[in-house]
């Protein structure tokens, strides 16, 4: 947690220094008095100002930030994140060049960095984090392969008879292929399998 010991003529105006250098709200800070301030002999001499210790108080998303910044450093890879609020959490968005390592084969590399980081933000958070890690709009571009891969297959599993057992992905990849199937008039879909190996079943109905 970061700390500094910062004075001034209040109590007051030394915590409005301490937020001053670091650009933060008070609720962001605990604040523990060191010294009151004293006027000392005649008002002038021995005078003491207030010192106070301010404490950081971690920010969940800054800390996920500073964590992704920390593998890309390590990695030598120079890459811009940008934050976009969405309907179920948090998206971070990864912009630069050569960002196919951080992706990894069908997003592997990307899906195990998001959990890391879903990791390090929920430790500095009281209520639930969830961050999707994106980068050159691959989740987009999978979901929608994802959409036509189920829909080639379906056709195939309402021909023959015969069931098809895909490859193991991940729990939300899964939902895009029982969701794109669950209304269809021939085939349904169920998962099988443990983790990290479950994988989805596209039968007759």
């Amino acid at each position: 947690m970061k700390t500094i010991v910062v004075t001034g003529k209040t109590i007051e105006e030394a915590v409005k220094s301490g937020l001053a250098q670091w650009n933060v709200p008070e609720e962001r800070v605990k604040i523990q008095v060191l010294e009151h301030p004293s006027k000392g002999l005649f008002g002038l001499i021995g005078s003491r100002e207030a010192k106070v210790e301010l404490k950081l108080i971690p920010d969940a998303l800054e800390e996920a930030v500073a964590f992704l910044q920390d593998v890309f450093r390590t990695m030598d890879l120079q890459v811009r994140i940008d934050r976009q609020q969405t309907d179920d959490g948090v998206q971070f968005n990864l912009s630069g060049n050569e960002l196919g390592i951080l992706i990894g084969r069908r997003g592997q590399t990307l899906d195990s960095l998001q959990y890391l980081v879903n990791i390090v933000a929920n430790r500095y958070s009281d209520a639930h984090v969830r961050i999707v890690l994106d980068a050159e709009n691959f989740r987009e571009r999978r979901r929608q392969t994802l959409v036509e891969l189920s829909e080639r297959l379906a056709r195939r599993v309402a021909k023959t008879r015969k069931e098809v057992v895909l490859e193991p992905m991940s729990p939300q990849e899964r939902k895009v292929i029982h969701s794109q199937l669950q209304n269809h008039p021939e085939v349904k879909t169920f998962s099988k399998g443990e983790e990290p190996n479950r994988r989805v079943v596209i039968a007759p109905k």
